[in-house]
């Protein structure tokens, strides 16, 4: 009898599966969501891609209409559109609205703006009314780029505009709201024309979509970073951040302290554990949202500091001077540990492969590391300057400290700023139009980039020198996991043009203070050192310069250590101690520490003479024991020549020059390789620097 209750209970749940009506999914929006520019928007369609991901229980329609404006007094309404009446006659249960894109045109949201709102919320009670049961998603406008031939004239800012609109009108109505936005805003390379999102694309926006619908966001997970062996910054509060499917309980053990959350409708959560003391008594991590558990050990907390740049950062610790002692030194540093992102192709004279140029494309450019000790197998490869910044650091705090380095060979600076920071730059937004052809990136940059991607058949094709490339694949994998500051050395892909660096330079710390939504982050970086490379004087300078201007941020000069022939010279363990020096001076409170050589603070003109007054100035002297060289005075006319008189008097420099009877300015070491050998009592060497005389 029981077994004939079963069938009968089993067969009446399978007549109820087939008579089951799918739940009906309606996708509204214009040109993006219709699949405009795809060879069979019918079958690659974000829609269609969603329905394939939704399964048979879901009915996926496509009501996209190419061109449809949200405003009703747009030059092409949604609702006066015949995809509109037909979404409403398929009575949705659900509904995903991604309008907004074209009321950018000028001829809809400078005059209709403020009926955007009222226009959105009547479309919604429109659907409804047709059904009062259906769920509502409205969805942040996919990212219009900055190729498109209206974005500086309006576009852009419009776009932004509307955005905030669109939340709004989630907020007012109730409605789910889905961050197209975001997802895409890093791949420009799937926007053929600046504005809709290829098949590609489409498949970024139907998993963004579904993952809404569902809550399914593949479940827990952390970045990267936050890997066995990290150190922890001390004294700032540890934030953990990570992914998990919507609603998910968190609880998460670091130490003794424990702390819980429930994952936000976008998947996202975060835990935020109360500051510590640095330790070398390792402790551990455990995350879990009840169905998975990650653990992360051997977790130390002291100093973690951002090392970045080009190829001088990237130099390996193999390669520099003194590499044999340098090398079994480090194996000896307990308190230190590495986090070394290396790329999976170099920018060396070579074309890259299909793989890598696709991996490229997708941002998956840094080869999966994870923190370590050093070892005799990733300390020879490791950064020469990072290492004995980081050696010294440690040494003189007696703390933990960690290293993350992910320095790119060749790299320009443009490259590690942000897109947002550069799409609203009133000087810099032109650098992000046609990278390869653009003459405000250095000749030199423009023609390796183009040699790596040569095989490339993609116009879009993607590269670590193009702008923003080495934010997005790797400053902001690492955004959020605190630290103490960054340590900063580039400018020789830069150099040809010091005006837009003035710009630049600023752009970038601003950027990656943003980032770490800390606007005192220490930034402290390496000038230039000496190469027979003619603008390489006033790029100096501009560094110099910058480095005054900019607040918590420091200097460390190089030109002592530079080759005539090298743009790589290999002593690098004194420039990696001249930035810990500056580091212990500004962020450690160790004021007794001179942080640097003799700096220029002002020039005075006294008859007959220049004085120079310098800041760090005790006991200046040469670094040979010979007379000082390289100062120049010049006159009226602003023509320099050789200063023949030089004395050094307490803080103060005395220049006269025969050949000038009335001087205006003065000059140090203003050759592109220069012998300049000014140094104070701790023999650290003087900037090279340019100075108007005051009367």
């Amino acid at each position: 009898m029981k077994r004939h209750f079963l069938f009968l209970e089993m067969l009446l749940m399978s007549i109820c599966m087939l008579s089951a009506q799918p739940i009906r999914v309606a996708c509204m929006g214009n040109s993006v969501t219709y699949g405009y520019g795809h060879r069979n928007p019918a079958a690659t369609s974000y829609p269609t891609q969603l329905g394939k991901m939704l399964g048979d229980s879901y009915e996926v329609r496509n009501f996209g209409h190419s061109g449809a404006t949200l405003l009703n007094h747009g030059h092409r309404p949604y609702t006066q559109q015949q995809a509109f009446h037909d979404a409403l006659a398929f009575a949705p249960d659900k509904a995903i609205i991604h309008l907004g894109l074209n009321d950018t045109d000028p001829r809809n949201w400078p005059n209709y703006r403020d009926e955007f709102i009222p226009d959105y919320l009547a479309l919604i009670d429109t659907l409804r009314a047709v059904n009062p049961k259906v769920e509502v998603w409205i969805c942040r406008m996919t990212p219009i780029f900055h190729g498109h031939r209206r974005f500086k004239s309006g576009t852009r800012d419009w776009h932004a505009q509307i955005q905030e609109a669109i939340e709004e009108v989630a907020h007012l109505s109730g409605a789910h709201l889905i961050d197209l936005h975001k997802p895409l805003y890093h791949r420009p390379d799937l926007f053929a024309d600046a504005l809709h999102p290829n098949a590609e694309g489409a498949e970024i926006l139907a998993q963004t979509v579904y993952s809404a619908m569902t809550g399914d966001y593949g479940g827990l997970s952390l970045p990267a970073i936050y890997s066995d062996h990290m150190v922890i910054q001390r004294d700032k509060p540890f934030v953990l951040q990570g992914k998990a499917n919507a609603g998910s309980k968190i609880a998460a053990q670091l130490g003794k302290e424990k702390q819980r959350t429930t994952t936000a409708s976008d998947g996202t959560w975060q835990l935020t554990f109360k500051p510590r003391k640095a330790t070398r008594e390792p402790i551990s991590l455990t995350v879990t949202d009840g169905d998975t558990t990650i653990m992360r050990s051997n977790i130390l907390v002291g100093e973690v500091w951002l090392c970045s740049g080009q190829s001088n950062m990237v130099f390996m610790l193999r390669q520099a001077t003194n590499a044999k002692e340098n090398i079994a030194e480090a194996l000896t540093k307990e308190d230190l540990r590495i986090y070394d992102m290396r790329p999976r192709v170099y920018t060396d004279a070579i074309s890259w492969d299909s793989t890598s140029l696709e991996r490229l494309n997708r941002l998956d450019y840094y080869i999966p590391t994870q923190w370590q000790a050093l070892t005799a197998d990733n300390a020879p490869q490791f950064s020469a300057i990072a290492y004995h910044f980081g050696s010294m650091l440690a040494d003189s705090l007696d703390v933990p400290v960690g290293i993350i380095s992910n320095a790119v060979g060749g790299a320009p600076i443009e490259s590690f700023i942000d897109r947002h920071t550069l799409e609203h730059h009133p000087e810099l937004v032109d650098i992000l139009t046609d990278w390869r052809n653009n003459d405000r990136i250095q000749p030199w940059v423009r023609s390796r980039g183009a040699q790596n991607i040569k095989l490339s058949t993609n116009p879009l094709q993607r590269h670590p020198y193009e702008p923003c490339y080495l934010y997005e694949a790797g400053i902001a994998p690492l955004a959020g996991f605190p630290l103490r500051g960054f340590i900063w050395y580039q400018g020789e892909s830069n150099a040809h043009n010091v005006e837009l660096f003035a710009s630049e330079f600023p752009a970038l710390i601003d950027s990656w203070r943003k980032t770490w939504n800390d606007a005192a982050l220490p930034f402290h970086f390496v000038q230039l050192s000496s190469i027979n490379r003619p603008s390489w004087p006033h790029f100096r300078d501009v560094q110099r310069q910058l480095a005054m201007q900019i607040p918590h941020c420091e200097m460390a000069v190089s030109s002592d250590k530079g080759d005539s022939l090298d743009v790589h010279p290999r002593d690098k363990r004194p420039i990696g101690e001249r930035l810990c020096r500056i580091a212990l001076h500004h962020n450690y409170g160790y004021t007794h520490l001179i942080p640097s050589g003799p700096t220029i603070r002002s020039a005075e003109n006294r008859g007959k003479s220049i004085v120079l007054t310098f800041d760090h100035a005790e006991k200046m002297h040469s670094a040979d024991g010979a007379s000082l060289k390289t100062f120049e005075i010049a006159d009226e006319y602003g023509f320099y020549y050789p200063a023949d008189k030089v004395e050094i008097k307490g803080n103060t420099i005395w220049l006269q020059s025969k050949s000038v009877k009335r001087p205006t300015r003065a000059r140090y070491g203003w050759q592109p390789f220069t012998r300049a050998n000014l140094v104070n009592a701790e023999s650290l060497p003087a900037s090279t620097f340019e100075i108007q005389a005051k009367e």
